[in-house]
């Protein structure tokens, strides 16, 4: 397992809300773990939101002794979605702040992910997969068929998200499993690369076969070069599964 976690300030933000956590050691009785976090709610807020999603949770599943995967990850979102939530209601500062979240664990070859909002995870290999569906009201509305992905009003509407940790008492998040081939990249991201980079550029650039530092700093790069306007989060894993030969 060989991972690299990146995160940057953009060319318009005056702070970074993004936080990336990154463990290719086991946490807990998972044997990785990965997550990105955005926060919102303003400098302070968004900024504490995510930071203390990505470090609570990791505490959380670090102390995991048994259970199963998808439980303990799920649980340990709502308990940090709850926490999050008293201290928006209790420090004047910190009102309203929230994050998105997706994280991920791989264990025998089958990825687990988990995600709130609307950064992503792909799997990458000849192809790039979206495994992960934005909670966006665009997203909705596109999927009731009100919408053209197309139109002026998506892009306007665009970061409109429809679920955050620690917004509401209660927090739901999607739940998916991936069993990895050989050759499967992993990529986890914030919206701020998204916006600035096609499907087809990022399977470009994941696809040239360099280490996953230098992979995930050329897709930072590549989205500050075409503006930049959100904070950038990335995190390459490479699985490192080899080919099964058939006899």
């Amino acid at each position: 397992m060989n991972s690299y976690a990146v995160s940057d300030i953009g060319q318009i933000r005056s702070s970074n809300q993004d936080f990336v956590y990154a463990s290719d050691n086991p946490l807990g009785i998972l044997e990785n773990f990965y997550l990105v976090a955005d926060g919102m709610g303003g400098h302070q807020g968004g900024g504490f939101a995510s930071r203390y999603t990505a470090e609570r949770m990791a505490e959380l599943l670090s102390q995991s002794k048994d259970g199963e995967v998808v439980s303990l990850i799920r649980n340990a979102i709502q308990k940090v979605n709850d926490e999050l939530y008293r201290k928006s209601s209790s420090y004047e500062d910190l009102q309203g702040m929230g994050t998105t979240l997706v994280a991920a664990t791989i264990l025998n070859q089958v990825l687990y992910v988990a995600n709130v909002g609307d950064s992503r995870l792909y799997v990458v290999n000849d192809k790039i997969r979206q495994i992960t569906k934005d909670h966006s009201w665009v997203e909705a509305m596109i999927a009731q068929g009100q919408l053209d992905r197309n139109s002026e009003l998506f892009y306007k509407n665009k970061n409109v998200i429809t679920r955050a940790v620690g917004v509401k008492d209660e927090v739901t998040a999607d739940f998916f499993e991936v069993e990895l081939q050989s050759g499967d990249k992993v990529l986890l991201c914030s919206d701020g690369l998204t916006n600035m980079i096609s499907d087809d550029e990022i399977l470009a650039v994941v696809s040239r076969g360099t280490t996953c530092q230098e992979t995930a700093l050329h897709l930072i790069q590549k989205g500050n070069a075409y503006g930049g306007r959100d904070n950038l989060s990335v995190i390459i894993i490479d699985p490192e599964i080899e080919e099964v030969e058939v006899c």
